[in-house]
């Protein structure tokens, strides 16, 4: 998915909101957002949002000299995730369609998302998620394919997610690689922060080799792409995701809360949607 006009001030809005989670000094904040300026001066639209997005952040790491912002608040959202869960997981149990039920909290979870969010409420989005028809539902295509598959590649996107994520992993009932982000950038997860999660204990993780707040292909390691190109169900969640991968030819299925205008428009959906979204599949 390519950049548009319209992605510019959102730009500028996450320059300044990583800014001042990196440095409490507004000069270095001034110059973060001066020196954006001129790089969006000779950066093509026709990159995705993620690959200008990591460009934006290492020049926030790098005035500010903090390489990670969102330390804390990672630490901290997993921790909130991890008091929930045993609530959560008694809802997944209880449920006429765990597989279901899961997947809408994986879903609920990506709320979690301080690139497109300054803040949310999550027990009132995981309200909204439980009782929201979906704007894109390829359930029955998503049963289908990891009923034949035999293993289960999981992209990952934020710090506390992860948690949510969990809930799914356990009922997908196979092997499952969870890849994440290979440095910090904003608030995605780490492979520390899958740990944090619990991931290690359900699935293998890996680093995708990527530091974009996306799974952008040519910044990605060979481990990733062997596993991408071996013809695994592909499952990748999130917005960052969804704009790194949806102009590839590999089958894989969205799932998240759109928190954006131009990728609700991308998908042909609203901004506030939660999708369950099949592609090349």
């Amino acid at each position: 998915m390519k950049a548009c006009i319209d992605c510019i001030p959102c730009f500028f809005e996450q320059a300044i909101r990583a800014g001042r989670m990196a440095t409490k000094d507004d000069e270095l904040i001034k110059k973060i957002t001066d020196q954006l300026g001129l790089m969006l001066s000779e950066i093509s639209l026709d990159n995705s949002p993620p690959e200008i997005g990591r460009l934006i952040y290492k020049k926030v790491s790098e005035i500010s000299g903090n390489p990670d912002p969102y330390h804390q608040l990672k630490f901290d959202c997993t921790k909130q995730a991890l008091e929930l869960y045993p609530t959560l997981e008694r809802m997944v149990k209880k449920s006429n369609d765990p597989l279901l039920t899961a997947i809408r909290l994986a879903i609920a979870g990506n709320v979690i998302d301080f690139g497109a969010n300054a803040s949310f409420d999550m027990p009132a989005t995981i309200d909204e998620v439980m009782n929201k028809d979906f704007a894109i539902f390829d359930y029955e295509l998503f049963k289908d394919n990891l009923k034949t598959s035999s293993e289960v590649l999981y992209i990952g996107d934020n710090a506390g997610e992860t948690v949510y994520d969990k809930l799914l992993i356990e009922q997908l009932n196979k092997p499952v690689i969870y890849a994440v982000r290979d440095k910090p950038v904003i608030n995605d997860a780490t492979i520390d922060d899958a740990k944090q999660a619990g991931i290690d204990k359900i699935a293998k993780i890996v680093s995708s080799g990527t530091d974009a707040p996306g799974a952008i292909l040519n910044t990605c390691n060979e481990e990733f792409m062997k596993l991408l190109n071996s013809n695994m169900f592909v499952i990748a969640k999130g917005q960052g995701n969804y704009e790194g991968l949806s102009n590839e030819r590999y089958k894989i299925f969205f799932l998240l809360k759109v928190k954006c205008k131009i990728i609700a428009d991308h998908i042909g959906v609203k901004n506030g949607d939660i999708v369950l979204k099949g592609a090349n599949v």
